[in-house]
């Protein structure tokens, strides 16, 4: 029999261990669940197949035209049906720099599809770390919040022992019972932020929505302040700088557009004809072949070429201002984001520190209580301060863990 109890025990230690789940894992789940991933891949393989498509510009194309005509009017001698069948192939010599500039847009669109995919990965992955840290956090304010309802029960069975000796009036006993009326409602709401937090948390990876979770690594574990990045190197990692980058080539692209349709078309084909004798008169047919070139010169357009490349020249222009604001955005991001996470450091080890005297203020408090040395309002203030503290440990923990996960996303790490 207790072998039997041995064996179930290490089985349901072992679940319990493979239950667990630790970050990486979960930011994998989230990335391989993630409906805005999908999303951004679709958009690439759809800029990566336009970008194909604008390449058989440069190839031959073939069309055949045909047509089979019956006339309402029917003359003497002459069949009641004509036909004419026309295959040609057309090679384009040159379209005015308009079929390389579509060539070149296609393929800036598809690395910045790319690049957008990459952004989206950098956004996923804070989604995953916030919801991660998120659902620890209220997993440890709601323990603090369970035990200081073991404290007030503890010290609720402590006056009421002392009041029924005589030893205290009616007055501590209500304070002590409006306490843990108190306690319990917070006990409540903590409850409720962790059923949701937990909701948050398996959404993002696509599991049902109440499913237990056990976490490996909480807020309380010691996170490494993680090393400033150069500037240089945050923008030289960045996605959506790149695609910044080669949004604007794009648009010096676009005035090559925009100026070849008023340049000259050059193009030649190879062609045929197969239709009936005209006028068809026995209904015998007849095949002739045909050399073609083609140029066409545009002479006068009212200033049209001129106010379309000026258009898109302001365009270009658009996109380098709109670079450099995003390298500005960028700046003010790593900046605050550092600020940030320095600082929420600090306050990790401060409230640290409080909430070791918080411990032992408390402590002090009951036990001089239970020997009749300080009132019940001392007990219930250090009660009120010990949950304060440990509330500020856990958010202040929270907020480094999150600062950390923000700074890794600036700077594309």
């Amino acid at each position: 029999m207790k072998r039997y109890i041995l064996i179930v025990t290490l089985l349901l230690s072992s679940l319990a261990v493979r239950a667990q789940i630790t970050l990486d894992e979960y930011r994998a789940s989230v990335m391989e669940y993630s409906w805005l991933l999908k999303s951004r891949n679709s958009q690439s393989e759809e800029a990566r197949e336009n970008a194909a498509r604008a390449k058989t510009g440069f190839l031959p194309s073939l069309a055949a035209n045909g047509s089979f005509t019956v006339p309402l009017r029917h003359i003497e001698g002459v069949r009641h049906w004509d036909f004419s069948l026309q295959p040609q192939i057309i090679q384009t010599l040159y379209a005015g720099g308009g079929v390389r500039a579509a060539w070149r847009s296609a393929e800036l669109d598809y690395d910045i599809a790319l690049c957008n995919e990459a952004f989206a990965m950098l956004d996923v992955r804070y989604a995953a770390d916030y919801a991660y840290w998120t659902l620890s956090a209220m997993a440890q304010y709601l323990a603090s919040v369970r035990r200081y309802v073991d404290i007030i029960q503890s010290l609720k069975r402590l006056v009421d022992a002392r009041f029924a000796e005589g030893y205290i009036a009616k007055g501590d006993v209500l304070q002590i019972d409006s306490r843990l009326s108190e306690a319990i409602y917070q006990l409540s709401v903590a409850e409720q932020n962790h059923s949701v937090a937990i909701h948050n948390f398996n959404i993002l990876r696509g599991e049902y929505l109440d499913e237990r979770v056990e976490l490996a690594q909480t807020i309380l574990d010691s996170l490494p302040l993680p090393e400033r990045v150069p500037f240089e190197n945050i923008i030289a990692s960045r996605p959506d700088y790149a695609a910044s980058d080669l949004a604007r080539e794009r648009s010096v692209v676009a005035v090559q557009s925009a100026r070849a349709p008023f340049n000259p078309q050059v193009s030649v084909g190879v062609g045929g004809v197969w239709a009936p004798y005209s006028p068809n008169r026995t209904g015998q047919t007849q095949i002739n072949g045909s050399l073609v070139a083609q140029v066409s010169v545009p002479i006068f357009h009212w200033g049209e070429r001129r106010r379309a490349v000026a258009a898109a020249v302001e365009r270009s222009r658009q996109s380098g201002l709109a670079q450099s604001q995003l390298y500005d955005d960028i700046l003010r991001e790593e900046m605050n984001g550092w600020v940030t996470l320095v600082d929420s450091r600090a306050q990790v080890e401060a409230s640290m520190r409080s909430m070791l005297i918080a411990q032992e203020n408390l402590e002090i408090s009951t036990y001089s209580y239970s020997e009749g040395v300080a009132t019940i309002l001392d007990v219930l203030q250090a009660q009120i301060s010990w949950l304060q503290l440990y509330t500020n440990r856990i958010t202040a923990q929270y907020n480094y863990a999150v600062a950390v996960a923000d700074y890794e996303r600036i700077t594309a790490r």
